[in-house]
């Protein structure tokens, strides 16, 4: 079901997480955020720096997430699920995967926007536990969690 993303899937990728971030933006009313502005050249060098996984249904691009190791702690971002597939648990799916891949670390970490209720129910749901806070701009915190 999750394979490991390449430089082939890296466009498909780029346009999901596009598509995926939109309603976060919006949550913000910021749509300037890092997710949204990513190049291709920026998800060439996150595919050279991190695992990628991917998920593909019927041909078509449905999800993917990214994580890497430094010091014993598995950073996991842009966790990323197609708007027709959200809330059908693959997100957990993902999340799930990710931290396998990353069987080596003694602790993982990601954060989400304070107002992002889904992701936050998501998360706690894995494990994850709330362990600071993060002031980007007037419009968002950022809310760290690990497990």
């Amino acid at each position: 079901m999750f394979e490991i993303a390449t430089n082939v899937d890296e466009k498909e990728i780029l346009d999901l997480q596009k598509l995926a971030y939109k309603s976060e933006a919006a949550i913000y009313n910021d749509y300037s955020i890092p997710p949204l502005k990513q190049t291709l050249e920026g998800m060439t060098e996150d595919l050279r720096k991190q695992i990628v996984l991917k998920v593909v249904k019927d041909g078509k691009l449905i999800g993917s997430v990214r994580g890497y190791i430094r010091d014993d702690t598995g950073y996991i971002g842009r966790l990323i699920v197609h708007p027709d597939f959200q809330n059908h648990g693959l997100g957990a799916l993902l999340l799930q995967a990710i931290e396998k891949k990353l069987g080596t670390a003694k602790r993982y970490e990601l954060f989400t926007g304070y107002k992002s209720e889904r992701n936050l129910h998501l998360y706690q749901k894995s494990g994850y536990k709330k362990f600071r806070s993060e002031v980007i701009n007037d419009r968002l915190t950022q809310v760290y969690l690990e497990k």
